[in-house]
């Protein structure tokens, strides 16, 4: 596994059931500007997606955005942790959203 890989899982296990953080966020609080995408790939490579939350990663607009699982296993995944969704987006953004 690669350093940068696994110091973002280390960061994502900050966030807590019942929370979101973006793509965009998560990047910064690793140090990388404007790292959305990479972000995205890193997800998609994680080993572990049970123990090493990547559900818990959406969009900056509040949409879920992707999962390996595709977007039914993230939305019951979010809600069974007591995130409200509505077409497909999160609501209460500000009561959400986890800042690092």
């Amino acid at each position: 596994m690669k350093k940068l890989d696994q110091a973002v899982y280390k960061k994502l296990l900050l966030v807590p059931k019942g929370k979101v953080t973006t793509y965009g966020d998560l990047a910064k609080a690793v140090g990388i500007e404007n790292g959305q995408r990479i972000i995205g790939q890193i997800m998609k490579r994680n080993p572990h997606p049970v123990i090493i939350p990547c559900h818990r990663v959406v969009k900056s607009d509040g949409k879920i955005g992707g999962y390996f699982y595709g977007d039914k296993v993230k939305t019951k995944m979010l809600t069974d942790e007591g995130v409200v969704i509505n077409n497909g987006k999160i609501k209460d953004w500000d009561k959400t959203i986890f800042r690092f």
